[in-house]
C-alpha cells in the first residue's frame, strides 16, 4: 500500500542508520495499527510505502543480507 505521507498525525523518526548521508529513510511508528509507514526523508510530502509490521523486519534482513 501505497499512502500520501503528508497525512496528518504522523510523527516520523529519522533512522539512526541514514547518519546525515543523504539517503535517510524515516518511519511512522504506531500511526497506523499493525503497519509500518516508510518514506524518504529528502520527499516529506511522500508518498510512503506502508509495510505489515511483520514484513518490515523480513525487508531490512534482506537488505542486510544482500538479496535485494
Amino acid at each position: 500500500m501505497i499512502i500520501d505521507s503528508s497525512a496528518t498525525g504522523f510523527t516520523w523518526t529519522k533512522s539512526t542508520y541514514s547518519a546525515n548521508q543523504g539517503d535517510c529513510v524515516e518511519v511512522a511508528h504506531g500511526a497506523i495499527p499493525f503497519a509500518l509507514p516508510v518514506r524518504d526523508s529528502k520527499r516529506p510530502a511522500g508518498p510512503a510505502v506502508v509495510f505489515a509490521d511483520t514484513t518490515w523486519g523480513v525487508f531490512v534482513d534482506a537488505l542486510k543480507r544482500g538479496d535485494i
